[in-house]
């Protein structure tokens, strides 16, 4: 295992639990937006790249005739078991894998999706690549990430590989929406969008290093005056609300 997919599983092994019900994650209208952005219908079978705890891919299990999702860390499969059977789906099924080398055959789904996925990525095109292989003629390929303005990309990640070792790179939009063209695909459609959340709350459910969360909550104060990191931060009776700026694109694979 590369020394990057060992950092990916310490990192959500113990982020499972409250990565899968924090308030910016599990926001059902986000997630319904995405459901509805792909054009999902009961003939659609539907693939989360990376699904963590489950729920786009369950989501879409409520619209498609069947759901599955892949993702590298047990502890999180676990946690998109869980939320199947709260949900009572019988329509989802949930495998362990690499997402750069996805176990299916070409043009086996309809919806391929990934979401807060790319920017933990260190070759972000490979699974672009993976992700339109595996979607049929006339499916559509997803994508929802961060998606920093690009002046303000630098600071962004920087204060986030402190907060999540994990962290690769959050790329701004035109960058994202270059990633289609160089797969063959047409040009995206793009909606925007942010979810608020408070930052001791992110805080108790990220894993920093020892000394850095400190560090974060500086550089999040110091962006009151002047939004660095492009997270629209606010103070209110003495705590720090944040918004991630997401884009989502949604491309037709040619037929």
């Amino acid at each position: 295992m590369s020394s990057h997919n060992a950092r990916i599983l310490d990192q959500f092994t113990r982020q499972a639990v409250p990565f899968s019900t924090s308030p910016s994650v599990s926001n059902q209208k986000a997630l319904d937006n995405i459901v509805r952005a792909a054009g999902a219908g009961p003939d659609d079978t539907s693939l989360d790249v990376a699904c963590g705890p489950g729920l786009l891919a369950c989501a879409f299990a409520r619209f498609v005739r069947f759901a599955t999702g892949i993702d590298l860390t047990p502890a999180m499969l676990d946690q998109a078991r869980k939320l199947q059977a709260e949900q009572g789906l019988t329509n989802v099924s949930w495998q362990q894998g690499d997402v750069t080398a996805l176990p299916y055959p070409d043009g086996h789904f309809s919806i391929v999706s990934s979401r807060y996925v790319f920017h933990h990525l260190q070759d972000p095109l490979t699974v672009l690549k993976e992700k339109t292989r595996v979607c049929k003629p006339g499916g559509r390929v997803v994508v929802a990430d961060m998606a920093p303005c690009a002046e303000k990309a630098a600071a962004l990640n920087a204060e986030e590989i402190l907060r999540d070792p994990s962290h690769v790179r959050a790329m701004p939009e035109e960058e994202l929406i270059g990633l289609f063209a160089q797969v063959g695909l047409p040009e995206p459609r793009v909606t925007r969008y942010r979810v608020e959340c408070e930052l001791e709350d992110l805080l108790s459910r990220s894993f920093p290093n020892e000394g850095d969360a400190d560090r974060i909550r500086k550089l999040f104060a110091n962006s009151l005056a002047d939004d660095a990191l492009d997270l629209n931060t606010r103070q209110e009776n003495g705590a720090i609300y944040y918004s991630f700026p997401v884009s989502l694109l949604v491309a037709t694979k040619s037929s």
